[in-house]
């Protein structure tokens, strides 16, 4: 297992889940967590503990978001009128790299980040490198023509392993999807259960 094979699967370890339901996972075979005291027997975690695991978690999932830039999305959501955990998820989902993993354009949060970082991705018809680009109900998301035959494109749209959520439309010919609209915490299809009000309560204590 390479070193960032061995590192993307460390979270899954550290949680004790399969946090984005793949088969490879070393979790599905070994349900205890990284290290040689990884096997000790978990004592009762604080509120402050299921807090900060909450957010280690939700953070995760999406691959490579620093701690600044997740603050940065809190702090927003927190602004926002309504539920403020239902702005976090609505926030997150509505990233480039979010929606090119949600459209099964790549498989994986972080592949999906390369993939937009490297040119491969178009947002009405126009190129967007940036992986945090918020995209908004109505925009299309396009694989690049020269981009469509790359194997990881089609490995991904290929795979059973996930379903396409019904706030994301999408148009395999043409490997092209449309954001249709932010969606709420129960709409989004993850393979773990998400508490991103524990992940307000770290912020906001």
């Amino acid at each position: 297992m390479s070193k960032r094979h061995s590192a993307k699967y460390k979270l899954d370890r550290r949680m004790g889940e399969n946090v984005w339901g793949r088969p490879k996972s070393p979790i599905n075979a070994r349900a205890y967590g990284p290290g040689q005291h990884g096997q000790r027997r978990k004592s009762k975690v604080s509120d402050f503990g299921l807090q900060l695991r909450a957010k280690q978690k939700l953070k995760g999932y999406y691959g490579n978001i620093t701690e600044k830039q997740f603050v940065r999305i809190y702090e927003e959501a927190a602004r926002r009128k309504g539920n403020t955990s239902e702005n976090l998820i609505a926030l997150l989902e509505s990233r480039l790299d979010a929606v090119v993993y949600r459209a099964k354009f790549v498989p994986t949060p972080f592949a999906a980040r390369q993939f937009v970082n490297h040119g491969h991705v178009l947002v009405n018809g126009k190129r967007v490198n940036i992986a945090s680009y918020r995209v908004k109900p109505g925009d299309v998301v396009q694989v690049r023509e020269r981009s469509r035959n790359m194997a990881l494109v089609l490995e991904a749209l290929g795979s059973s392993e996930r379903e396409t959520p019904d706030y994301i439309t999408v148009e395999a010919k043409s490997m092209s999807a449309t954001f249709v609209r932010a969606p709420e915490l129960a709409e989004v299809p993850y393979p773990v259960k998400m508490e991103p009000n524990l992940v307000i309560e770290f912020y906001a204590s």
